[in-house]
């Protein structure tokens, strides 16, 4: 069941690797029945979420660019998110529920979509979609935007650490 934003916790992701390890964590949480969601959505919604948006740079966006004058403030804004983290509770307007991608599903089959799309994420695979929101990404920044977005919303899932 989902809890409250304030108990989000901290992380960060150096390498996509990084990344997978988490998921395979949540995932045994999942298993023996210790995963907790602590944000508003689903343990299922916030790994497909995820998933979706590292999927859509290879598959195509369904948003669409905001304003000129909103992509110019979030590609100056993009260097220090890159570095740092991503803000909480941020939605898109004009898109219901604020955002896409966040279906609730099954905690073990979001887990395996999400898996899927890091290897893809590493592979190098040309992704043929620019971000509506930062427009043409390097391959290294694109990964490490969606190592923030990871950290994010897996930030949001807990579980008991031995």
């Amino acid at each position: 069941m989902p809890g409250t934003q304030s108990d989000h916790r901290v992380l960060h992701f150096n390498t996509v690797a990084d990344c997978r390890e988490e998921v395979r964590r949540i995932l045994a949480a999942e298993e023996a029945g210790q995963l907790q969601s602590t944000g508003n959505w689903t343990a299922g919604q916030n790994l497909s979420h995820v998933a979706a948006w590292i999927e859509y740079a290879y598959e195509g966006f369904p948003v669409k660019p905001p304003p000129f004058f909103v992509r110019w403030i979030l590609r100056w804004q993009l260097p220090k998110m890159l570095k740092s983290s991503m803000p909480r509770g941020v939605k898109i307007p004009g898109v219901p529920g604020g955002t896409t991608g966040m279906d609730d599903v099954p905690v073990d089959q979001a887990g395996a979509r999400l898996l899927a799309a890091l290897d893809r994420l590493e592979s190098n695979e040309n992704a043929p979609y620019t971000s509506p929101a930062f427009g043409d990404m390097s391959h290294v920044d694109r990964v490490q935007l969606n190592l923030r977005h990871a950290e994010l919303h897996l930030g949001f899932l807990s579980y008991p650490e031995n």
